[in-house]
């Protein structure tokens, strides 16, 4: 049976496609209503992860849905904002290429009996992109503002703290790699 922190995760998951729907259909009312989706979508991650510490239900279930969801929901508003010409293609390849290199690497170092933990780079990376992709999302000149300069500003820094995180990581696995190898 699923805790209730899992089953926060997998409504976080089963929410994704109900953004993508939204998002496929663009017009002013439709991506104001998915940008409200995307950020209680979003807000999910934080209730799963304070469920789960203050009433003990951390799971391993939990730790492999929590991030599988985050990327889901990520990259599956990074693609349709690529499908609409919104965000360009290569900064929607930089970061999800990333994600799937930090999940491939934490697999790695899991099955060797490590863990790479989410640091403080990460953790920020993950709130500018969900900052970035509300205005992104949200896309059309609302009472004289253009919300697509501020999104695409913010996801610039999105995707330098994604490098810059990713890249950390890479090396935080080889030293590690390296260490288990001259033990």
């Amino acid at each position: 049976m699923l805790n209730l922190a899992n089953q926060v995760t997998l409504a976080r998951i089963l929410a994704v496609p109900v953004l993508i729907l939204l998002l496929y259909f663009p017009s002013k009312p439709v991506n104001a209503v998915a940008m409200v989706v995307f950020i209680l979508v979003a807000l999910t991650d934080l209730a799963d992860g304070f469920i789960a510490r203050r009433w003990q239900m951390v799971s391993n279930l939990g730790k492999f849905l929590d991030p599988l969801a985050d990327k889901l929901l990520i990259s599956s508003v990074l693609i349709m904002l690529v499908f609409h010409g919104w965000v360009q293609a290569w900064m929607a390849i930089v970061i999800i290429a990333r994600e799937l290199t930090v999940t491939g690497l934490r697999a790695i170092a899991a099955d060797q009996g490590h863990v790479l933990a989410a640091d403080s780079f990460g953790k920020l990376k993950a709130v500018i992109q969900v900052v970035a992709l509300c205005p992104l999302i949200l896309h059309y000149t609302w009472w004289g503002f253009d919300p697509q300069p501020l999104g695409a500003g913010l996801l610039a820094i999105a995707l330098i703290l994604t490098v810059f995180s990713g890249a950390k990581y890479v090396i935080h696995f080889f030293r590690q790699v390296n260490r288990d190898d001259a033990a």
